[in-house]
């Protein structure tokens, strides 16, 4: 691939992807429906704020942890990763120590969701349904991984 569409490829991925991980964010990742008369669409910030509301602080800041703040810190770092220009200082700093230690807990939180959506459905408690959140989520978690691997492959050439 040419030098210039690798750019290109690159540069969509450093919007596309932090876009769609706010949107995986903030959108409702699954929606509950129990007795057919109760729905409940939770995103991931109204399930972080549930279970810090229902005293379930540790619970709360291990997914924040892990479903906001480090997805958040890894585009950041790809992002920066993407600006720098080649060479041999583009294989130092902090970020490109942190992102491929952070891009390994990139689809725990997908993962998660899914078990608990089986769990709902194998139960019998509740119907779950897949919602815009998690196919957004799963998405930016997908092409930030492919991210990473482009950057990786332009800064060995």
């Amino acid at each position: 691939m040419r030098a210039t569409g690798m750019v290109w490829i690159i540069a969509a991925m450093v919007v596309l992807a932090p876009m769609w991980l706010a949107l995986g964010i903030v959108l409702p990742l699954v929606r509950f429906e129990k007795l057919y008369f109760f729905t409940e669409n939770p995103s991931l910030i109204e399930i972080v704020a549930a279970l810090w509301r229902d005293g379930n602080g540790g619970l709360a800041t291990v997914v924040g942890l892990l479903s906001v703040v480090f997805p958040v810190v890894k585009m950041v770092g790809l992002t920066a990763e993407a600006f720098m220009p080649p060479g041999p200082q583009a294989r130092r700093g902090l970020m490109v120590f942190l992102v491929p230690i952070l891009s390994k807990w990139s689809m725990m939180d997908v993962l998660l969701v899914a078990i608990v959506i089986f769990a709902a459905k194998t139960s019998g408690l509740a119907e779950a349904f897949t919602q815009p959140g998690l196919w957004f989520y799963a998405a930016s978690s997908l092409l930030a991984g492919l991210l990473h691997h482009l950057l990786e492959r332009r800064r060995s050439q």
